[in-house]
């Protein structure tokens, strides 16, 4: 992702940038960050993962969106707004849902890295999402063909709880049923 010219916006100033373009922005500190256009393997992996957890989640209060849809991350703790868009969230608490985007901290995120962004979903969304309290949050890596999966421990910090390389199965810890095969996201 790459930072805007200008380094610290105002959220009015950013909700006027997004009106002029249609290309996705983040807001993070003051900071508007535009997202890449995914990569054929990335659209393939997110659709991938989207039926899947559409479909587990069909029967209950949880429901997935896949990018481009705002989440703005709010919780009592955090002063700052943050507005991120990540490539597959997990809501359960449906009271922040509204017809434009999420307010509020999501179950489970799930971002898919693509070499432009690495350090971006690696090392700032993770410590981002684990400020916010997002329970879960998976990086999916098409370059090493990896999956790491992070959860939210006592402490509040996130603590790797599982990583699949080339093959075999991942499961998440707070959707037991969702496991994914790697050897099948990555094909």
């Amino acid at each position: 992702m790459s930072l805007s010219k200008k380094q610290h916006v105002t959220l009015d100033e950013f909700y006027k940038m997004r009106e002029t373009t249609e290309q996705v922005m983040e807001y993070i500190d003051g900071a508007v960050f535009m997202a890449p256009s995914p990569s054929t393997q990335h659209q393939r992996i997110s659709g991938r993962l989207h039926a899947q957890l559409f479909q587990l989640l069909s029967q209950t209060d949880c429901e997935v969106f896949h990018a481009p849809f705002d989440v703005v991350l709010k919780n009592e703790q955090m002063d700052d707004t943050a507005i991120v868009v990540p490539d597959l969230t997990v809501i359960c608490d449906q009271s922040g849902l509204n017809e434009r985007n999420y307010t509020g901290i999501p179950t489970l995120i799930i971002e898919i890295v693509s070499p432009p962004n690495q350090s971006h979903d690696l090392i700032y969304k993770q410590n981002l999402y684990m400020q916010y309290g997002v329970q879960e949050y998976w990086i999916v890596n098409p370059i090493l063909n990896t999956v790491q999966l992070y959860t939210l421990d006592d402490n509040k910090q996130y603590r790797l709880e599982d990583v699949a390389k080339d093959t075999g199965v991942i499961r998440s810890t707070v959707f037991q049923v969702f496991q994914v095969d790697i050897e099948s996201i990555f094909a």
